[in-house]
């Protein structure tokens, strides 16, 4: 019993010691500011392994405490619309140091980097730097590459590493199928036409939800007109080639041995052949997301759904 009892107020005598270090080190910190300190000055006290061996075990404390400062300095540049952030990625990566596993760093901490200013700090690539750091230390969080897809796509104006991002997002666990949809869409937007196929291919043999594998069908479908009018293009220019001339209809590239007979589009409508050698589709309405074959100037209409929230 007698030891049972100096166990306990050893035990009892240890946790008072950690937790007062623990607030000897967030006073020390808070002390050296002092009335007319400085951020700066509270911020490149000490680096983060200084913080982590002064925070006596206590590092996810200090990560909370300085995610705070992070979000009350970006809150005071927000709301005078200041123009520079520049403590702002100091202090996010002193933070995610501390807890590389606080997520909310990289998810947040991203978006106030990324935004323009002066909403945000107009740093994009540090964005980007935070959130690949964000995804070493958490490999299996979909939304950090989510966020990653969405500041290469919005802010960097990157729509190939955008869609890397996202179809690198898509193979995490309990990852959310829009990923892989926002993969694909970039993807076919890149002209990176193998991979969009191949991403659009697997949502279709995936998915259980009937629009979703709907709105595959169109892409791909749309892909294969983008490439079937890049190639009866090819074969419209072998013909001037040859003869000198454009060729005057589907016809006369048939007799030269161009063509078998008459090419139509998913739809069952005969392609177009344009004078100039051009090839259109007879209605690019009944055939979304197609990106060759549009009629110059072609605008798509809008959806009924757009227009119900456009009065």
């Amino acid at each position: 019993m007698k030891h049972s009892s100096s166990v306990t107020r050893f035990a009892a005598a240890l946790l008072v010691l950690t937790l007062g270090g623990s607030v000897l080190t967030l006073i020390q910190i808070d002390s050296l500011r002092g009335p007319q300190a400085t951020l700066e000055e509270v911020l490149y006290i000490s680096s983060s392994k200084s913080l982590k061996r002064m925070s006596l075990g206590y590092q996810g404390l200090l990560a909370d405490i300085y995610w705070t400062r992070a979000v009350q300095y970006f809150g005071a540049k927000h709301i005078v619309e200041d123009m520079r952030y520049d403590l702002l990625y100091p202090l996010l990566d002193i933070t995610s140091d501390l807890d590389p596993h606080l997520v909310v760093t990289y998810t947040y901490g991203s978006f106030f980097l990324s935004q323009a200013p002066p909403k945000g700090a107009g740093e994009p690539d540090r964005a980007v730097e935070l959130l690949e750091k964000g995804i070493r230390y958490n490999p299996n969080d979909w939304h950090l590459y989510f966020n990653l897809g969405f500041v290469h796509y919005m802010d960097r104006k990157d729509l190939k590493a955008a869609y890397q991002a996202f179809a690198r997002g898509s193979e995490r666990p309990d990852a959310h199928p829009f990923l892989k949809v926002m993969a694909a869409s970039l993807a076919q937007k890149v002209d990176d036409v193998s991979i969009a196929t191949q991403l659009w291919n697997q949502i279709l043999e995936t998915s259980q939800d009937k629009s979703i594998r709907e709105n595959a069908q169109q892409h791909l479908a749309a892909l294969g007109v983008d490439q079937i009018v890049v190639e009866l293009e090819r074969r419209a220019a072998a013909y001037r080639d040859r003869y000198g001339r454009p060729p005057l209809d589907w016809q006369e590239i048939i007799q030269a041995g161009l063509l078998r007979g008459v090419p139509a589009d998913p739809t069952g409508a005969p392609y177009k052949l344009m004078p100039s050698g051009a090839v259109q589709v007879s209605d690019p309405d009944a055939l979304p997301f197609i990106s060759k074959g549009v009629p110059p100037g072609w605008k798509k209409k809008p959806s009924h759904a757009s227009q119900n929230r456009n009065p």
